[in-house]
C-alpha cells in the first residue's frame, strides 16, 4: 500500500473545443446530427407520437379563423341551422387540439428526459475511463458544463427547437396557402411586409448573437468562481479572505447581471417589431379587404379569417427567429459532448494484455524516466527495488515526483523511457484493472464520498462482508473512532468526508485501500 507524499501539482493549458462554453455553433451541423440516431432510436416511438401531436394541433389551429369566418358569414346571414354545425366543427377542433398539445408535451417530454438519461451515462462512463492526464489539462467545472448543461441543450434540441421549427414552417406555409385560396390579391398584397421583417430579422440575430455569447461567458466564469471558492472556503477563511473574496465574485456577478440585462433589452425589442408588422398588415388587410367587402367582391366573414390569420401568421417568424440561436448553441453543445465522447484514453490496455495474478508486492523501477511533459523529465533514470513486505519511505523536495513514483506503479501514467515491474510483470503487459485491484493508494489529501463510513471502506469490494470490514479497522486502529461515534458504521461522513476530521479521514482511506 503507498501512501501519495505532497509532489508538484501539475496543470496542463489546453483542451479541445468542448472546453469553450462562447461558442455558438451552425444551425445545421452534420457532426451532430449524424450521432443524434444512436440516442433517438429508443425514443422513436414517443418522438413519433409527440410529432403526430405536434401536426394535429397546428392543422386544428389553422382551421379555427377558417371556421370563425365562416361562422361570421352564416349570422350575417341569419343561417342559425348552419351556424350550429360550425360550432359543433369548432368543439371538435378544440379537442384536437387539446390533445394534439397533450400528446406533444407529454410524449416529447419522455423522450426528453431519455436522451438526457442515456446521454449523460454514456459521458460519465466515458470520464471515469479517460486517463489522469486527461483530468489534469482540463478542469472539472468545464467537464460538468459538459455534462449537464450542453446535454440540457441537446434535450432542448430534440424537444423544442427541431419540432418548434417544423411547427413554426408548417403554420407559416400553411396560413400563406389558406390566404392565396381565399383571396388571392389581398394575400399577395399583404404578404409585402415579409421582406422587411426578414431584413430586421438577420440585423437584430446579429446583434443577439454577441449579447448571448456574452451571457454564456458571463454564466461560466460565475460558476468557475463558485466552484474554486466553495471548495477552498476553509483556505479563505483561515486567511480572513472573506471580503476580498466577495468583492472579486461581487465584479463576475455583476458582468452576469449586465450581459443578462443587455441580453433581455435585444428580446424586448423583437416582439414591438413584429407587432409593427402585425400592425401594417392588418391595416393593409382592412384597407384593401374593406373596400372589396364594399364592392361586393368579399365577404365579412373572409376578411374576419384574412384578420385572424394575420395575426397568426407572425407568431412562427417570432418563434423562428428565437429558435434560430438556439439552434446554434444546441449544436455547438452537441458538438463538445460528441468531441469529449470522442476523446481515447491516453493508457490503454494492450491488445495481448494479460490478467496480473495475486502478487507477492515486489516492485521494481529499471532505469525509469517520466514527465508530465514530453522533454521535461520530472523522474530520470530511476532504479529502485521494493521488497515484498518492506517498508520504504521517500523524501524529497515538493515537486520532485515521490507522488509520480506512486502514480506509475498503478499506472495512471504511462512512463517514457525503462519499466516499472509488480513482481517481474512490466505494468503495460498486464490489464489495468488486475492491477490497481492489487494495489492500494491513500493520497495525502483523503477522499471520501456521500454515505456512511462502511460504505466508503467497501467503496473499492462492495461484497466485502461487515466482519471484514471490522478486521481493516482494526489494522488501522480505528476502531476506537468509530465506536465513540453515535451511530458506529452507518454514521454518515458527508460530502467529502466533511464530517470528519483530516486524521480520522486518512484512517478511513488506509482501511479502504486494505480491504480493497
Amino acid at each position: 500500500m503507498f501512501h501519495g507524499g505532497g509532489g508538484g501539482y501539475h496543470q496542463h493549458q489546453g483542451g479541445g473545443r468542448f472546453d469553450s462554453d462562447d461558442v455558438l455553433g451552425k444551425v445545421y451541423d452534420s457532426r451532430v446530427i449524424t450521432r443524434l440516431p444512436k440516442y433517438l432510436a429508443p425514443v422513436k416511438g414517443w418522438i413519433g407520437l409527440g410529432a403526430g401531436g405536434m401536426i394535429v394541433r397546428t392543422l386544428a389551429t389553422l382551421a379555427a379563423p377558417y371556421l370563425v369566418g365562416i361562422a361570421t358569414d352564416r349570422i350575417i346571414g341569419q343561417d342559425l341551422g348552419g351556424l350550429g354545425i360550425i360550432v359543433v366543427f369548432y368543439v371538435i377542433i378544440s379537442l384536437l387540439t387539446w390533445g394534439g398539445q397533450y400528446l406533444e408535451n407529454v410524449y416529447l417530454a419522455y423522450a426528453g428526459q431519455a436522451i438526457i438519461y442515456r446521454m449523460r451515462t454514456d459521458m460519465f462512463d466515458h470520464l471515469h475511463r479517460l486517463s489522469l492526464s486527461f483530468f489534469d489539462s482540463h478542469q472539472v467545472g468545464k467537464l460538468m458544463s459538459r455534462v449537464q448543461n450542453d446535454v440540457s441543450q441537446i434535450q432542448e434540441l430534440v424537444t423544442q427547437g427541431i419540432l418548434t421549427l417544423l411547427t413554426s414552417v408548417l403554420t407559416l406555409v400553411g396560413i400563406a396557402i389558406i390566404m392565396i385560396t381565399l383571396n388571392p390579391r389581398l394575400a399577395l398584397i399583404t404578404l409585402t411586409v415579409i421582406p422587411f421583417m426578414v431584413i430586421m430579422t438577420v440585423v437584430w440575430q446579429k446583434f443577439a448573437r454577441k449579447a448571448f455569447i456574452k451571457v454564456r461567458r458571463a454564466i461560466a466564469t460565475v460558476n468557475s468562481q463558485l466552484q474554486e471558492d466553495m471548495s477552498g472556503v476553509r483556505v479563505i477563511q483561515s486567511l480572513s479572505r472573506e471580503e476580498e473574496n466577495m468583492e472579486q465574485f461581487d465584479q463576475v456577478n455583476r458582468a452576469h447581471l449586465d450581459a443578462n440585462v443587455g441580453a433581455v433589452k435585444l428580446e424586448a425589442l423583437m416582439m414591438p417589431m413584429v407587432q409593427i408588422f402585425t400592425g401594417v398588415a392588418f391595416a393593409i388587410v382592412i384597407i384593401f379587404g374593406g373596400l372589396q367587402v364594399l364592392d361586393k367582391a368579399m365577404s365579412i366573414g373572409v376578411l374576419m379569417s384574412f384578420l385572424l390569420y394575420v395575426q397568426r401568421f407572425f407568431d412562427p417568424v417570432l418563434e423562428l427567429s428565437m429558435q434560430y440561436t438556439e439552434l446554434q448553441r444546441a449544436m455547438a453543445s452537441g458538438a463538445r459532448i460528441f468531441e469529449l465522447l470522442d476523446i481515447a484514453p491516453e493508457i490503454q490496455d494492450r491488445p495481448d494484455a494479460i490478467e496480473l495474478p495475486p502478487v507477492k508486492g515486489e516492485i521494481d523501477f529499471n532505469h525509469m524516466s517520466f514527465g508530465y511533459e514530453p522533454g521535461k523529465d520530472v523522474l530520470h533514470d530511476i532504479n529502485l527495488t521494493v521488497k515484498p513486505g518492506e517498508t520504504v519511505a521517500i523524501v524529497g523536495q515538493t515537486g520532485s515526483g515521490k507522488s509520480s513514483l506512486v502514480s506509475l506503479t498503478a499506472r495512471f501514467y504511462e512512463v517514457e523511457k525503462g519499466a516499472v515491474t509488480v513482481d517481474g510483470y512490466d505494468v503495460r503487459s498486464v490489464t489495468q484493472q488486475s492491477l490497481r485491484k492489487q494495489i492500494g493508494i491513500v493520497p495525502q489529501d483523503p477522499i471520501l464520498f456521500s454515505g456512511t463510513i462502511e460504505e466508503n471502506i467497501k467503496f473499492g469490494r462492495l461484497n466485502a462482508t461487515h466482519e471484514q470490514v471490522v478486521e481493516v479497522v482494526k489494522m488501522v486502529g480505528a476502531q476506537h473512532l468509530i465506536s465513540r461515534l453515535d451511530k458506529g458504521y452507518d454514521t454518515l461522513v458527508g460530502q467529502r468526508g466533511v464530517n470528519l476530521s483530516a486524521g480520522q479521514r486518512q484512517l478511513i482511506c488506509m482501511a479502504r485501500a486494505i480491504l480493497a
